[in-house]
């Protein structure tokens, strides 16, 4: 039977109203649903609660839930009140749902998904650009690959070639769609100080010979070779950097501030 939680205990302290509080409003509930604050079947608190709660209109509160329901989470129906989906229901590539998803990571499950997911995506485009890509963009890759040998001793100017040189790949093999999903995990996977980890002592060097030969592979329009080289580089990088569950990095704002690509 759907239970209706008393709002107090899921959802944030009352908010002073400001610019943007629709979005306020989504991500605050998207949280206190990904979190297990408000559990599968259980109701949201009634519209004149959460106004109060939010500190915003009745209006502001039904887009907003509506803006809840698009993405999954919920299940809108009159007369019945709001009701929780199941995890089953939710869009997870959302960028809201996901980016609450790692937040909530303590585990770890969610960034191992994320990077088997984008390991097979990524292989399958550099297959395809090993098969696809033309004199032109091989030197444009050419000049990708030696910007990532030339910054190995900045680590910042390194993260961001070796960003490069991925969305470079995804560029050439005009997979569009795979291209797509591959960025908002990324992305996503950017923001959290849990996927970025602490780098093993000649963690770069390791990096930069794994980019070799993928991008030996692609130089040489083999798509199999570029495929292995490809995946096995994505989820070596994340075991690496992989932290024990819910242990934090010793500075872990200095890792947060630093959204760049970690292989």
């Amino acid at each position: 039977m759907a239970r209706e939680r008393d709002q107090n205990l899921v959802l944030a302290e009352r908010r002073t109203p400001t610019p943007m509080l629709g979005v306020a409003v989504v991500e605050d509930l998207v949280d206190a649903i990904v979190s297990g604050r408000l559990a599968p079947g259980d109701l949201l608190p009634p519209e004149g609660q959460l106004s109060e709660q939010f500190g915003v209109s009745r209006t502001v509160i039904r887009e907003s839930v509506k803006r809840v329901e698009e993405k999954g989470l919920v299940t809108i129906s009159r007369g019945r009140g709001t009701q929780v989906r199941p995890t089953s229901s939710w869009n997870t590539l959302d960028r809201v749902v996901l980016t609450s998803l790692i937040k909530h990571d303590e585990s770890l499950a969610v960034l191992d998904e994320l990077s088997v997911v984008r390991s097979q995506l990524e292989s399958a485009m550099a297959a395809e650009a090993a098969r696809a890509r033309d004199d032109e963009q091989l030197v444009q890759l050419d000049e990708a690959m030696q910007r990532m040998r030339d910054t190995i001793d900045d680590q910042a100017a390194f993260r961001q070639a070796d960003l490069d040189y991925h969305r470079l790949v995804m560029t050439i093999s005009g997979n569009r769609l795979a291209e797509s999903i591959a960025r908002v995990l990324l992305d996503r996977a950017l923001e959290s100080w849990r996927y970025h980890g602490i780098d093993e002592p000649g963690a770069f060097n390791v990096t930069l010979n794994e980019h070799i030969a993928i991008h030996s592979a692609i130089a040489d329009g083999d798509a199999v070779r570029a495929q292995a080289a490809m995946n096995v580089h994505i989820l070596e990088a994340w075991r690496r950097r992989r932290q024990p569950a819910a242990e934090k990095p010793h500075d872990a704002s200095a890792v947060s501030a630093v959204h760049q690509h970690r292989g």
